[in-house]
C-alpha cells in the first residue's frame, strides 16, 4: 500500500445533502399518482433531467423534503415507497405511487420519529466474501469434529471488531448449519436490538422466530426455527430458594444446536467497563457497569477471565455446540484456549485492506466497504507554558486527569486548573493570545490544529471528547459557555455524564436530537464513560482523548465509536450501486503523545498474536491507521519504529525491570495449570525453578482442587444450602487456594526476570522470544535461568508465559540496549546480524 502523504492524511470532507422529493404529471395516464425518489443534488434539476429525454413538461413538483430522521438516520425513497404500500396505497409503476401529498408527508413524518417496522424481511443483500469465510471455516471446523467424535461439542472464536455483521453472519452459519434451536447469551444486553432487527428484516430468515426473556415461549413453531436472546445476568439468576428463575426452567431443557457467546471478552470487559465509568459518580458507575457486563459472575468462578472448557457446568445447557464473537479477545488469545484451526480473525487493517482492494478487484461494482471510515490519529505536544502543572511521574509524562482536574457539579464546576485548561483550548483553535512553543516560534510552523485547520475544521462539526470524570464534564461544559469564547458558542454541547444524564442508553436521545440530521448543527459531547460502547452516532468525525487510559482495549474500544459508517445509498435513486459518502475518514486526536503511541503499539501487538515481531505488527496497524505528530516544531508522520521508540520515551532500566515483574507476563489459571499438571516433563520443569519445591508438593494439584471446592461451596452458597460449617470452610479454602496460587505466580515471575540478564549476555540480538528460545546459547541460558532451553521451550507452548506480553518486553530491551549504544556512539546493528552488548564493546576496545 502506497505511503499516504500529510495532505491526504488531512483529507477534505465532502460535503452532500439529501432529499425526499415527489412529483406529478398532468395526464390521464398519471393521474393520482405521485413519483416518489431522492437525490444529493437540486431537486428541480434532478427532475428535470429524468423527464428530458420524455420531453415532459406538464408536470408539478409537489414535495421537496430533506430525507433526514431525527436520529440523524437517512431515509431512503425505498423506504418511503415502502411505507406507503404497507398503509395499503396502489404501486403500479415502478416507484409510482396511488396516493396524496399529505399521504407521502404523513410517511415522512413516522420515518423520522424513528418509528420501526419489523418482519418485513426486506433485505437481500449477501454475505460479504469475509462473512461466507468465516461461515465456511467454522462450518468445516465443527464437522472435522464431529467426524472424529460423534459426542464432540466443538468450540470456535470470531475475533472480529464492529462492523464485521457479526448477528447476520452468525444467522448464516446456524441457517448452514440446518440449526433449529440457537441460544444467544451476552455479557451485554444492550446489543440486543441488533440480534433482532438482522432476523426479521433479512428475506434468508423469513420464517424464523426470535425470543427473548419478555416472550411467552409456548408459543414457538415447532417447526420452525427460533432463535433465544438472553443475558448472563438473567440466565445465572436465582430465585431466593437458589433455583433457577422459573421462567428460565424451558432453556435447561432444550436441547440446542447452537450456543453463541457474544462481546466474550468478559475479563476485557470487566475491566474496561470499570475503567470507563470510574470518572463517573460511584451509584451511577455501578449502574453502568452492570449494564457492560454481568454482575453476577464476578463470584461464579474467579478463574473465569474466560469460560475456558467449563461451558457445560458453568450454564448447565446442552448443545452441538459452541461459538465465541469478540472484537478485542486478547485475553483468549494469549491463554491459548482457542487454537489457530479454532479462529477467525477479521481486525481493522483486514477491514481497511478489502476497502483497499475491492475496487481494484472488482472495476464497477459498489465497494460494500466503501463507508467504513479510515481512522487518523494526530498527536500534538502542547507548550510546556500550559502543561507544567501537570507533568508528573518518573518521565515527566503530561497527566490528562490531573491537567483537566474539576470540583463541583453543574452550574458550580470549575477546573482546577481553569487558566490552563483555557489556554488549551485557545491552543486548539489557534487564537492569537494562544501560547506557543518556543521551536514554534522560531520555526514559523503552525500545526494542524484541531479547530483551527480548514482541513480538519469539518470533521469536527460532531465530536465526542472523553473527559476525566463528571465534574470535569461540567466544568468543561461551563467554561465553553462563558461569554468571551464565543468561538464555541455556535456548537451545542451535551454533557452525557452524572446522574443527569440518565443510565446507559438513556443518554443517547439528547445526543441524537442535538445531532439532528447532522448538516445544519454543530456539537460537542461531553463524556467520562457514557456512550463509549455500544451506540452509534454515525455524524460523529472526531473524538478528543482527555482523560488517561490504562488499556488499549479501552482506549481503542472508545476511538471506534467515530468509525461508524455515514454515507447515502443510490443518492438520486437510480442507480443502486452508488453510494455517497459522507464520512471517508475520521479522526482520533491525543495530547499525551506517549501515552497514546503506546496504546496504539500495544493495541497492534494485540491485533497480531501470531506476529512474532512487535514491529511488524505496528506496521502493520499504522498502513491503515496513518498517525501524525506534533512535536512542538513540526507536524511529521510516524512510523512504525518511531511509534515504538516515543511508545518507549523514557524507557530507563527501572522501567524494564518493572515490564519483567508483570504478572501479565505469566498465566496461572486453572487451564494453564491443568496443562502443565497433565504433562510429565513440564511438572519436571517447573520443578527446576528456583524456590519452586519450597512450595511444597503437589503445589498445582492443591490449587486446582481447591479451587474447584470453593466453586463447589459457593454454588451450595448461591442455592442457600451452605451450613454455618462450610461457610468458614469457603472462606479458609478461598484464602488458602489464592495465597497458593499467589505464591506460584511469583514463582514464575521470578524466574522470568532472569530471561533480561541472559539477553545482557548473551551474543545473539534478540528481537522476540522465540529468539530468545531458537538462538541462544544453551550452557548460558541454564546457567542464568536455571532451565534448559527445552523446558523454557515447552513451558511457553503450554501458554505458562504471556507470549505476546514477552514479546513486548523482549523487544523493549533490545530497542533500549540498542538506543543506549547509540547514546554512546556505538551502532550496534552496522555489520552485525547476531551480536549482543559484550561483543559489540569487545570489538570497539580491540586494537
Amino acid at each position: 500500500m502506497i505511503k499516504p502523504t500529510i495532505e491526504e492524511i488531512l483529507t477534505s470532507k465532502p460535503e452532500a445533502r439529501p432529499r425526499i422529493y415527489a412529483y406529478a404529471i398532468a395526464d390521464a395516464a398519471h393521474a393520482g399518482l405521485l413519483k416518489v425518489g431522492q437525490t444529493t443534488r437540486d431537486v428541480k434539476q434532478r427532475v428535470a433531467e429524468q423527464l428530458k429525454t420524455a420531453a415532459i413538461t406538464n408536470y408539478i413538483i409537489e414535495l421537496d423534503e430533506a430525507a433526514e430522521r431525527y436520529d440523524g438516520g437517512i431515509i431512503t425513497d425505498h423506504a418511503v415507497r415502502d411505507a406507503l404500500k404497507r398503509k395499503g396505497f396502489a404501486n403500479p409503476m415502478l416507484e409510482w405511487v396511488q396516493c396524496t401529498v399529505a399521504d407521502v408527508k404523513n410517511v415522512l413524518a413516522e420515518l423520522r420519529t424513528g418509528k420501526r417496522f419489523t418482519g418485513t424481511h426486506h433485505e437481500t443483500f449477501p454475505p460479504r466474501e469475509e462473512q461466507a469465510a468465516a461461515v465456511e471455516q467454522t462450518y468445516t471446523y465443527y464437522h472435522s469434529r464431529w467426524q472424529q467424535d460423534a459426542n464432540a461439542v466443538p468450540r470456535f472464536l470470531w475475533n472480529a471488531k464492529m462492523r464485521f455483521g457479526k448477528t447476520f453472519t452468525t444467522y448464516q452459519l446456524a441457517k448452514k448449519l440446518g440449526a433449529k434451536r440457537v441460544l444467544v447469551l451476552t455479557f451485554k444486553p444492550a446489543v440486543e436490538d441488533a440480534w433482532q432487527s438482522d432476523l426479521e428484516s433479512h428475506v434468508d430468515f423469513d420464517g424464523w422466530q426470535y425470543l427473548n426473556s419478555g416472550r411467552d415461549p409456548s408459543q414457538v413453531d415447532d417447526d420452525k426455527p427460533v432463535v433465544y436472546f438472553g443475558s448472563f445476568q438473567d440466565m445465572l439468576g436465582r430465585d431466593k430458594a437458589g433455583n433457577i428463575k422459573a421462567k428460565n426452567e424451558w432453556l435447561h431443557a432444550v436441547n440446542w444446536d447452537l450456543v453463541v457467546f457474544d462481546e466474550y471478552h468478559f475479563g476485557a470487559w470487566r475491566d474496561t467497563a470499570k475503567e470507563l465509568f470510574e470518572g463517573e459518580d460511584l451509584a451511577v458507575a455501578k449502574k453502568e457497569t452492570s449494564l457492560e457486563y454481568a454482575a453476577d459472575l464476578e463470584d461464579v468462578n474467579e478463574d473465569l477471565a474466560v469460560l475456558s472448557e467449563s461451558e457445560a457446568e458453568f450454564l448447565p445447557i446442552t448443545t452441538r455446540a459452541y461459538l465465541y464473537l469478540s472484537g478485542t479477545p486478547f485475553k483468549a488469545l494469549a491463554t491459548g484456549e482457542f487454537i489457530e484451526e479454532q479462529i477467525f480473525n477479521w481486525t481493522y487493517t483486514d477491514e481497511q485492506r478489502a476497502k483497499a482492494e475491492f475496487t481494484d478487484n472488482n472495476p464497477g461494482k459498489r465497494n460494500p466497504y466503501a463507508a467504513l471510515p479510515q481512522m487518523r490519529l494526530l498527536t500534538y505536544q502542547i507548550p510546556p507554558e500550559i502543561t507544567h502543572i501537570a507533568s508528573a511521574g518518573e518521565f515527566d509524562e503530561f497527566d490528562l486527569n490531573a491537567f483537566f482536574a474539576a470540583n463541583g457539579t453543574g452550574i458550580l464546576a470549575q477546573f482546577k486548573h481553569k487558566d490552563e485548561v483555557q489556554k488549551w483550548l485557545n491552543v486548539i483553535r489557534n487564537a492569537p493570545e494562544a501560547p506557543r512553543s518556543l521551536d514554534s516560534l522560531k520555526t514559523g510552523i503552525i500545526p494542524p490544529w484541531p479547530y483551527s485547520d480548514t482541513r480538519l475544521l469539518p470533521h469536527l462539526q460532531h465530536s465526542f471528547w472523553f473527559l476525566p470524570n463528571v465534574a470535569a464534564c461540567h466544568a468543561m461544559a461551563n467554561l465553553l459557555a462563558e461569554r468571551h469564547n464565543t468561538f464555541w458558542h455556535d456548537y451545542k454541547v451535551i454533557v452525557a455524564a452524572g446522574t443527569s444524564a440518565g443510565i446507559g442508553l438513556e443518554a443517547l436521545p439528547p445526543v441524537r436530537q442535538a445531532v439532528g440530521s447532522g448538516f445544519d448543527t454543530k456539537t460537542i459531547t461531553l463524556s467520562c464513560g457514557k456512550l463509549t460502547t455500544g451506540v452509534t452516532v454515525a455524524q460523529w468525525s472526531s473524538i478528543l482523548m482527555l482523560r488517561n487510559l490504562k488499556s488499549p482495549e479501552t482506549y481503542f474500544q472508545a476511538a471506534f465509536r467515530v468509525q461508524s459508517p455515514w454515507s447515502i445509498k443510490n443518492p438520486n435513486g437510480d442507480n443502486p450501486n452508488e453510494e455517497e459518502i459522507l464520512k471517508p475518514v475520521c479522526f482520533v486526536f491525543d495530547f499525551a503523545p506517549t501515552r497514546a503511541l503506546r496504546q496504539l503499539s500495544e493495541y497492534g501487538i494485540g491485533l497480531s498474536p501470531g506476529e512474532p515481531n512487535p514491529e511488524n505488527a505496528v506496521r502493520e496497524l499504522i498502513s491503515f491507521l496513518p498517525v501524525l505528530a506534533y512535536d512542538g516544531a513540526n507536524m511529521t508522520q510516524i512510523d512504525a519504529g518511531g511509534i515504538l521508540d516515543i511508545a518507549m520515551a523514557g524507557t530507563s532500566a527501572t522501567l524494564l525491570a518493572r515490564k519483567w515483574e508483570s504478572a501479565l507476563l505469566v498465566n496461572v489459571d486453572n487451564a494453564t495449570l491443568g496443562r502443565v499438571l497433565n504433562d510429565p516433563d513440564a511438572m519436571a520443569a517447573v520443578g527446576r525453578i528456583e524456590g519452586w519445591r519450597a512450595l511444597g508438593d503437589n503445589i498445582i494439584e492443591t490449587i486446582i482442587n481447591k479451587s474447584d471446592k470453593v466453586k463447589e461451596l459457593k454454588q451450595k452458597a448461591q442455592a442457600g444450602e451452605l451450613t454455618a460449617k462450610e461457610t468458614k470452610e469457603l472462606s479458609d479454602e478461598e484464602k488458602e487456594y489464592k495465597s497458593k496460587r499467589k505464591l506460584v505466580q511469583e514463582k514464575l515471575i521470578k524466574f522470568a526476570t532472569r530471561i533480561p540478564a541472559f539477553m545482557y549476555l548473551t551474543d545473539f540480538r534478540e528481537n522476540t522470544l522465540q529468539d530468545v528460545i531458537t538462538k541462544i546459547e544453551p550452557d548460558l541460558f541454564l546457567t542464568v535461568t536455571g532451565l534448559t532451553v527445552a523446558d523454557f521451550h515447552l513451558l511457553v507452548r503450554l501458554k505458562v508465559f504471556n507470549t505476546e506480553r514477552m514479546n513486548e518486553a523482549v523487544f523493549a530491551f533490545r530497542r533500549y540496549e540498542d538506543s543506549s549504544l547509540r547514546y554512546t556512539g556505538i551502532e550496534s546493528h552496522e555489520g552485525l546480524t547476531h551480536y549482543g552488548l559484550y561483543d559489540t564493546v569487545v570489538a570497539r576496545e580491540s586494537p
